[in-house]
């Protein structure tokens, strides 16, 4: 994803967020998450084009810190990215996914889920899974919107 996404060469908007005082990317995630596969790639781009700094916290090690930033107050879905100014104080967070990325994750589990209590919920919820992957793999627009998601965040 990071070599095939076309990062916007003309986003002023990249100006405003080095202009904002972001120094700090802390990004919370795992290798396995299929978000984190597309999302990261994503922010590299923009933090390497508004000179931020990354740090990488992998969540299952740090548990009290992805605590503190839950989803819907409950889970602890990732990838979940904080910016911060030089102070380390939080100016920003994102996560764990666009609008229309969560969208369609809403629309795919609702049409092709069982109820979790059916002998086909595990299997059909690997098929799921594996739907979401690849669209997450070739589907230019939803980097499009990641993109937008976070710099919309962000300025």
């Amino acid at each position: 994803i990071y070599k095939d996404f076309d990062m916007p060469t003309d986003d002023e908007r990249i100006e405003k967020i080095k202009d904002s005082g972001y120094k700090y990317v802390l990004v919370i995630t795992e290798d396995w998450c299929g978000d984190a596969m597309m999302n990261n790639p994503i922010l590299k781009h923009i933090a390497e084009q508004a000179n931020l700094e990354v740090r990488v916290f992998h969540r299952d090690d740090n548990t009290d810190l992805i605590d503190q930033y839950l989803t819907n107050g409950k889970s602890r879905s990732i990838p979940i990215y904080i910016f911060m100014n030089e102070k380390f104080e939080q100016k920003a967070v994102w996560g764990p996914r666009a609008l229309n990325v969560q969208k369609f994750v809403e629309a795919l589990r609702k049409a092709s889920l069982p109820d979790k209590t059916d002998p086909s919920f595990e299997e059909k919820q690997k098929e799921v899974h594996l739907k979401i992957r690849e669209r997450y793999l070739t589907d230019a627009s939803f980097w499009h919107d990641v993109y937008e998601s976070i710099m919309s965040r962000l300025v």
